[in-house]
């Protein structure tokens, strides 16, 4: 099989089911269960100390746990035929400083009984064609990110379990990163676990997102069915050529509305449909009605209140409050 091509490429589908484990005292993933689909990216998010790396390490098998099981296809890391083959991972960029990315690559092709020419295929994969030569402890740590794909990506593998890879990337490297996870998800047909914490980029790049708090999960969906569960009664936006009796109509009927200049009127605490049937039943003629909808960011932090690991206090509003 050629690198890149699908032509015998299965699909693999993960299933974590139940995944538990302590370390002393603390439970640091509680039966925890979700599934990663194949021909997608999906987005692993929480706060630190979320459980997010255990997991991954747990299904790797390089964490045992206490219960519970991760799969690849029904089959547990341990068991594959030729893991490298199936899954590729980014856990951390460890390397020889000494060594060439080139020849860091090689170590791992012989490693795996690959051919050692993968390690310019990959090289060039991630944008590090010109860079191979050089020594990796001369790396920037953008380039060093880029060095542990073309790692995980040596056996041209079916899963891609990355874990924060656009960690010292620049703007154009996490550009370039988004477009090269997205292809390999949707045009090579992999399956794709990827952590980060750059939740606005995560917006643009996974497909469907699982969200873990205090090492259980708390929602697992495309972005779209995650802004549909937690809407419910929101904030709604509806503007009208008869704005100043719209206000006053759902004032009256209990509603917190406010005016705005060019005929907005914004209503909390509510849903659009209770607001366009006092609308209806008034008959104030209304020109747009929808719920205010929350961005990937503004999602996770309401899910996820109160689970941070570390609580940052007020932040403060002088130079004088900064001080004491």
């Amino acid at each position: 099989m050629q690198p890149g091509s699908t032509a015998h490429r299965d699909p693999v589908r993960v299933e974590v089911r139940g995944l538990t484990k302590t370390f002393g005292a603390v439970r640091a993933v509680d039966d925890l269960t979700f599934t990663v689909e194949p021909g997608s990216v999906t987005g692993f998010l929480g706060p630190n100390g979320a459980g997010k790396t255990t997991t991954m390490r747990m299904v790797l098998g390089l964490e045992e746990p206490d219960s519970g099981t991760a799969t690849f296809n029904g089959a547990a890391y341990a068991t594959l035929p030729a893991p490298v083959r199936t899954v590729g991972a980014v856990l951390e960029t460890a390397f020889h400083p000494a060594r060439s990315g080139r020849n860091h690559l090689r170590v791992y092709c012989r490693a795996a009984g690959l051919p050692l020419s993968r390690a310019d295929e990959t090289l060039r994969q991630v944008g590090l064609a010109d860079a191979g030569g050089r020594r990796a402890g001369g790396y920037s740590l953008g380039m060093r990110q880029r060095l542990a794909l073309a790692t995980a990506l040596l056996g041209d593998p079916a899963v891609l379990v990355l874990d924060e890879p656009a960690n010292g990337l620049d703007p154009e490297g996490i550009q370039w990163l988004r477009g090269f996870i997205r292809h390999l998800a949707h045009d090579e047909g992999r399956t794709v676990l990827v952590s980060s914490h750059l939740l606005s980029e995560m917006e643009h790049t996974a497909d469907r997102v699982v969200i873990v708090g205090a090492g259980r999960l708390v929602r697992e969906g495309s972005i779209a069915e995650l802004r549909s569960g937690a809407q419910g009664a929101g904030t709604v936006l509806v503007r009208s050529p008869e704005a100043d009796r719209l206000s006053a109509v759902l004032t009256s009927a209990g509603l917190a509305a406010t005016r705005s200049e060019d005929g907005l009127v914004t209503v909390t605490d509510t849903t659009p449909a209770a607001v366009g049937a006092r609308a209806f039943a008034a008959q104030v003629e209304l020109h747009e009605l929808r719920a205010e909808t929350s961005g990937l960011e503004a999602l996770y932090f309401r899910l996820t209140a109160g689970q941070e690991q570390f609580a940052a206090g007020p932040t403060p509003t002088t130079t004088e409050g900064a001080a004491r």
